[in-house]
């Protein structure tokens, strides 16, 4: 219709424009069917743009949907990634830790290591001494075994031109001695004390503070009795009967024994008991043989 019509305005309003009154009826009808023309054009945007405005709100309803299922998936695995990182960060703290301890412990055997090789060179260092003394100790036996016989001999002929204080005692100890240099059982250092040792005790005999008694017989006149002996070191050397009425002195210068009077009777009776801790200690009165 719109073709039919549209022609006759165009070519009635270009070639007559005879009446202004027909033109204008024309131009009005024109006019008519192109506002129901854009009327329908009008109905029909607005029919398309409602049915794509549906459409687009069924579209969007479920884009909003996925987007929502989008954001809860990616908040789960964001946290389960945080899991994973805090854990990562857990191992790698203990690692760290561990590592630490490595790092302190390798350092103290590193001390430990330097301390024990000072030890092993000096180990080593003492080896090479004594593999160089063994080198020289036949030497040294070959010179120390004449002495130690030298020694013994010597303080044998001491003991007999000495006081004869305990005097089987003191040669029983010498042959003691004796009897060791001789053993093969006995090494040379054994010996070499034993040696000392019979020094030591000569030593101690003839100390001032050494009060010493023990029974004994005694030849007095070419009679034999038993006595009670008692020494202060080496001062004084006396004897005493058992019924404590008869005394005796040592005399170094004469070797032989002399009786006392009996004003030392009561001193050297006294001097026994404390020497047998049968009394206590004290001031003494006692004879004693000065040097000529």
């Amino acid at each position: 219709m719109m073709r039919a019509v549209y022609p006759l305005t165009r070519s009635f309003f270009i070639t007559k424009l005879t009446s202004v009154k027909q033109v204008t009826l024309i131009s009005n009808y024109w006019l008519g069917t192109m506002s129901n023309n854009n009327i329908r054009k009008s109905l029909i945007a607005s029919a398309l743009a409602g049915a794509f405005m549906f459409v687009g709100g069924v579209a969007q309803a479920t884009t909003v949907a996925d987007i929502t299922k989008a954001g809860a998936d990616n908040a789960k695995a964001a946290a389960a990634s945080q899991e994973k990182i805090n854990n990562i960060y857990d191992q790698s703290q203990e690692l760290l830790a561990e590592y630490r301890a490595l790092v302190e412990q390798t350092e103290n055997l590193k001390v430990y290591n330097d301390h024990v090789a000072t030890l092993v060179k000096d180990q080593n260092d003492s080896l090479a001494s004594l593999e160089k003394q063994i080198g020289t100790i036949e030497g040294t036996k070959q010179g120390i075994v004449p002495l130690m016989y030298k020694m013994v001999d010597t303080l044998e002929a001491f003991i007999k031109a000495d006081m004869p204080i305990d005097i089987t005692k003191r040669l029983e100890r010498v042959q003691r001695v004796r009897d060791a240099l001789a053993s093969a059982s006995v090494n040379t250092s054994e010996q070499y004390r034993l040696v000392l040792d019979a020094y030591n005790a000569e030593k101690q005999l003839g100390s001032a503070n050494t009060i010493f008694t023990y029974t004994d017989k005694l030849n007095v006149g070419g009679q034999e009795r038993t006595v009670n002996f008692v020494h202060v070191g080496r001062i004084a050397f006396l004897a005493m009967s058992l019924d404590e009425k008869q005394a005796w002195m040592y005399n170094k210068n004469t070797s032989a024994w002399e009786e006392l009077g009996q004003e030392y009777l009561d001193a050297t009776k006294k001097t026994v008991r404390v020497a047998a801790k049968q009394a206590a200690p004290e001031l003494l009165k006692l004879p004693v043989i000065t040097a000529e």
